[in-house]
């Protein structure tokens, strides 16, 4: 297998895709158990919830590899064929791949489930999504956020249209508007990385925010500067997932060691190390992985690395 040359933007797009995918593997085996000590290098050795073969990713790649799929087969990515696409193949998923779901997740799929043959199957599911946040219960878990960094890839000169789709995406499972501007802020994050070969686009996603919310996500992100990312240990929590993978991410000066500093956030390691490794990938580039992460990584519905640098480089070329 190869991959594109490094320092290229098809090295940063499959970088994308690629580097989350690494991440989620390297952090499936500490899901849930007590953080990794600064002296520890985290290793993808399988097991974890699933349990993953070593190498093995999980749910937060295998609801992007959905959503890439739809991106590299539709022109249009919020179109209504694309969104019932995408909806599909997240039952598809639940039904035939899921190693592992999030409760909120898990709750908005089941109850759209009887509509899978619909047209109106992503409209279906946004409502229940939508419903569910309106009762109260908590849908502001980091589930979207997870999954999202492919669309940057189909939007690459249009920050504001992929802040549309990403929040078209979030509110697929997830009602709660802290979900949305999450995936707002590290969609432009990726974006601007693959374009500009910089970290400066999820400060700069904050103008694609309604004005009242800018300031608490500015808040965040500066908290997030100044603590380390285990300090965000309740990472289930959308807004402490962003802050967790953003402090690894700003706080270190590479791929590999910001990589491990998210998966020593404790917790979702997985999750924190996938956002974050969609992110690394598009400013350092998937020849920046460790070719140890590159050769063992895979996963549902059958891919390994040469397969979703395939996938990535598709989706931006369709949408150049």
């Amino acid at each position: 297998m190869s991959l594109p040359p490094p320092g290229t933007a098809d090295d940063r797009a499959v970088g994308v895709l690629l580097g989350a995918a690494c991440g989620d593997a390297l952090g499936v085996p500490y899901e849930f158990r007590p953080p990794l000590r600064e002296d520890e290098a985290p290793e993808m050795a399988g097991g974890g919830l699933g349990p993953y073969a070593p190498g093995e990713y999980s749910d937060d790649t295998q609801m992007a590899v959905c959503i890439a799929e739809t991106l590299r087969d539709h022109d249009d990515p919020v179109s209504p064929e694309a969104l019932a696409a995408t909806a599909r193949a997240f039952l598809r998923w639940r039904n035939e791949g899921a190693t592992d779901i999030g409760n909120q997740t898990a709750r908005v799929l089941g109850d759209a489930e009887h509509a899978w043959r619909t047209d109106g199957v992503a409209r279906v599911m946004a409502e229940g999504a939508a419903k569910l946040y309106a009762s109260g219960a908590p849908s502001a878990g980091n589930g979207s956020l997870m999954r999202t960094g492919p669309l940057a890839l189909a939007y690459l000169d249009d920050p504001r249209g992929l802040a549309a789709a990403a929040r078209r995406y979030s509110d697929l499972t997830h009602g709660d508007p802290l979900a949305g501007e999450a995936c707002v802020l590290w969609c432009e994050g990726v974006r601007h990385a693959v374009v500009h070969v910089d970290l400066g686009g999820v400060r700069a996603g904050l103008d694609l925010l309604p004005a009242d919310r800018r300031d608490a996500w500015s808040g965040w992100l500066d908290e997030a500067e100044s603590r380390p990312p285990h300090a965000f240990g309740d990472n289930g929590f959308v807004v402490r997932a962003l802050q967790a993978a953003w402090s690894a991410v700003s706080r270190e000066g590479g791929f590999a060691s910001a990589l491990a500093s998210a998966v020593r956030a404790g917790n979702d390691t997985d999750t924190v190390a996938a956002i974050a490794g969609a992110l690394l990938g598009a400013r350092w580039g998937a020849g920046a992985i460790p070719e140890e992460y590159v050769s063992a990584v895979h996963g549902w519905p059958g891919y390994r690395a040469g397969g979703l640098a395939d996938l990535a480089l598709a989706v931006a070329r369709r949408h150049a």
